[in-house]
């Protein structure tokens, strides 16, 4: 298959192979407002998370909380928000956990996917990819 589009990695992306990160929009509520951060590209993680410092400045406030199962086995539990999300120009309401303040922001797999994208770690960047809609079998309507 080949790639409909590519986003290039930030610039002071780690060198380390599959590890890299991207530029995204982080908007508030109403969308009025967006702050840029660097994104670790980790689909390890089911969700985004950014530092809770930045969502509360944009006026987010915690919707629940749920817990998560960390990289070294520890079980934690995290408020989450519905946040608007930008990347290379498209904006998707996704869901955003409240991270440690000052930690680095994480691009999740569930806003990757609702943007139609995949990690390319050789190439270190981003890929268009075909959204699925597939069903078992045929659909008869009458």
């Amino acid at each position: 298959m080949a790639k409909e589009k590519t986003l290039r990695r930030h610039p002071h992306a780690r060198e380390k192979m599959g590890t890299f990160t991207v530029l995204l929009g982080i908007g508030s509520p109403d969308r009025q407002s967006f702050r840029e951060v660097e994104a670790l590209v980790d689909t390890g993680a089911t969700f985004t998370c950014v530092p809770e410092d930045l969502l509360r400045e944009l006026g987010h406030l915690p919707l629940g909380s749920e817990r998560f199962e960390m990289a070294d086995g520890r079980i934690v539990e995290r408020e989450l928000t519905e946040a608007p999300v930008r990347i290379d120009g498209k904006t998707r309401t996704t869901t955003c956990i409240f991270g440690d303040e000052g930690s680095t922001a994480l691009l999740g797999t569930v806003t990757l996917e609702q943007f139609l994208l995949a990690p390319d770690p050789v190439h270190q960047e981003l890929v268009s990819v075909r959204g699925l809609a597939m069903m078992a079998g045929r659909v008869k309507t009458d």
